[in-house]
């Protein structure tokens, strides 16, 4: 049986040590700060992108990689006879999937892309899902509904404490009528059905607090139907608010390890300072 390698993009915040252990690939989107061109890769922090966006004179702009450096990591991981699943994020977000599917039609590499419909930590959680089935030897057909199962039972929170990164990125259009005189309001919106869908929103941190309140409760209700399996904390520049929240769902789930990362610097154009997300998904 061939063996299956794994690869995904750089909006996948993972902890190294899980993307080193499993042996995934992760192909790097690019950044562009006021003209200068930069690889989202291990050369580039989310900590010290967030400097360079503080002083940068206009907003960030983000780019998928190439087509043909998607088809050359493909050829090159299948010169051993392996088989390849290219898991990404959604393509709501970014042309990052399109290109790795017309890679996968250039290349002579068997390649099955899938798109994730999300990002960040839950982006990850369907990779690790699919790296941990590889390594077992597990069947692609195997991996896949894996895969699936997990995108499935998957949900994305998003906490953004100003719109402005996210209008000026043409990520909110939906949105933007609601809160249109409102944008230094602090919103939680999730990310469902590929749309950011507003939860809740209103001025001060007392927004976030009360969002994350009704959240236990909810996970509290779930654990009885869909126990949970595995919770993400990624943050820009927010460690404080996403500690706090670790530490009360730590309280919930005590043997539960709950990385909480500084997302990308992908993401972290889109969201701005101070923004979290809460991820999770159930059995």
């Amino acid at each position: 049986m061939p063996k299956i390698k794994i690869v995904t993009d750089s909006s996948c915040t993972m902890e190294v040590s899980e993307r080193e252990k499993l042996g995934i690939h992760i192909v790097p989107l690019s950044v562009m700060i006021d003209n200068v061109v930069m690889s989202d890769d291990d050369s580039l922090s989310g900590e010290a992108f967030m400097q360079l966006m503080y002083k940068a004179k206009s907003l960030p702009k983000t780019s998928q990689p190439a087509i043909g450096v998607f088809a050359d990591l493909y050829d090159k991981l299948a010169e051993d006879g392996s088989e390849i699943i290219s898991i990404h994020m959604s393509e709501a977000l970014s042309g990052t999937v399109s290109a790795a599917r017309q890679a996968a039609q250039l290349c002579k590499a068997s390649v099955t892309v899938i798109d994730s419909e999300f990002t960040d930590q839950s982006l990850s959680f369907q990779v690790i899902q699919a790296a941990q089935l590889a390594l077992e030897g597990a069947s692609k057909a195997e991996i896949l509904d894996a895969v699936e199962a997990v995108k499935r039972q998957s949900q994305l929170f998003i906490g953004v404490s100003s719109l402005d990164n996210l209008v000026k990125g043409g990520r909110v259009s939906r949105v933007v009528g609601v809160l249109s005189n409102l944008f230094n309001v602090k919103v939680v919106m999730e990310f469902v059905n590929n749309e950011l869908v507003i939860q809740a929103k209103g001025r001060g941190m007392k927004t976030f607090n009360k969002w994350f309140d009704e959240l236990k409760i909810e996970i509290q209700k779930l654990q009885n139907v869909h126990p949970i399996k595995k919770i993400g904390i990624s943050h820009a520049d927010g460690a404080e608010l996403a500690n706090y929240f670790k530490e009360a769902l730590q309280a919930l789930y005590p043997e539960m390890h709950i990385p909480v990362l500084h997302t990308n610097p992908i993401i972290a154009t889109h969201t701005g300072k101070g923004a979290f997300a809460i991820m999770f998904y159930t059995e």
